[in-house]
């Protein structure tokens, strides 16, 4: 059994929680934590653990195996280089972290004492994008021309009125690196590395620091053309979370509001693959989908030394940094080129 602590009993620690409840005979939720002490006594009397104010006070208290950091993002960091002081493992929601110092500071933390770092990057086990990852993978595109990504969802002021930290640049970041930055991540993971972008970003509507929508146009290395449409504005509830690739033999469309759907599947020739896509389309009850089990699998087993990590700090790292050009293009008005630079 993997003994974890959650810190972070909110929004987004209810998918971990779903996963806990379905792999009980792998995971064992023994400590959760919140600044919110009635969050983590409900979550702690569920599953007969304890139960923390301080996430200091769990982490040297508790022996874990693993910890899921589930706070702000601008927190991620710092929670997790505090538990890889202790020889603890470390699993950060998305992103993992909103600068790119504190995310460099958290991978040699965890290097440097010799435990595993996991960013959650589930969107990358749908079944309809792990097709598409293939397809590019065998050439099947032939050259690739473009990818398109949409996220086309609703958050109402009543969501960012709910925590003082959402929609600040201190500890959230806006559409681009809160909402959207699972998009980026398979942008670049499915195209390769980019080489310049260009960015306009608007807060058009809600009260908030950072922007609720905003248009992306990058050049990536191998020639090809993305853009990535974003915006918290669309009425009257989420729409589309998807993902287009465009290339000389090929074109897909993975939609529906979370890249749940396989909309369009069409190459010049038949490859085997094909006979999965009408079992790759499911439904979905909100945008996070269904991937944090099969993101916990592959944790679980590569704690058990059967497997790498799908996503490790290096891996999140990369669109962390897409995302802070796409910012500061928005920034400056100018293209921005990667790698970035620190104070970039």
């Amino acid at each position: 059994m993997i003994k974890v602590g959650l810190i972070g009993c909110g929004r987004i620690a209810q998918r971990h929680i779903e996963v806990f409840r379905e792999l009980s005979d792998k995971i064992k939720p023994v400590a959760f934590c919140d600044v919110v002490e009635e969050r983590a006594k409900t979550l702690a009397d569920e599953f007969s653990a304890s139960y923390y104010t301080d996430y200091k006070k769990m982490l040297e208290t508790e022996k874990l195996d693993l910890v899921s950091i589930c706070t702000p993002s601008g927190l991620h960091p710092e929670h997790g280089i505090e538990a890889a002081k202790r020889k603890i493992n470390v699993l950060s929601e998305k992103p993992m972290g909103v600068r790119l110092e504190d995310a460099d500071r958290l991978i040699k933390a965890c290097d440097d004492n010799g435990v595993k770092l996991f960013i959650v990057k589930q969107n990358r086990l749908n079944p309809g994008i792990r097709l598409l990852k293939n397809a590019i993978e065998k050439g099947r595109f032939g050259k690739l021309y473009m990818a398109n990504a949409t996220v086309f969802w609703n958050r109402p002021q009543e969501y960012y009125s709910l925590a003082p930290w959402r929609g600040t640049w201190e500890f959230d970041g806006g559409a681009f690196m809160n909402q959207a930055s699972h998009y980026i991540d398979l942008v670049q993971w499915l195209m390769g590395p980019v080489d310049n972008v260009m960015s306009i970003t608007g807060t058009l509507a809600r009260e908030i620091e950072t922007e609720d929508s905003g248009a992306a146009v990058m050049r990536f290395r191998n020639g090809s053309i993305g853009t990535v449409q974003v915006t918290m504005l669309t009425y009257p509830k989420n729409y589309e979370g998807s993902i287009t690739i465009l290339g000389e033999k090929g074109t897909v469309k993975i939609g529906g509001s979370a890249v749940n759907k396989v909309e369009k599947w069409e190459f010049d020739k038949y490859d085997d693959d094909d006979a999965e896509i009408l079992d790759a389309s499911y439904s979905v009850s909100g945008v996070y989908g269904h991937g944090h089990k099969g993101f916990y699998s592959n944790v679980i087993s590569v704690l058990k030394e059967m497997d790498k990590p799908s996503t490790d700090g290096r891996e999140g790292r990369k669109s962390l940094e897409l995302i802070l050009a796409i910012y500061k293009s928005a920034k400056t008005g100018k293209k921005i080129s990667l790698p970035l630079t620190y104070g970039e």
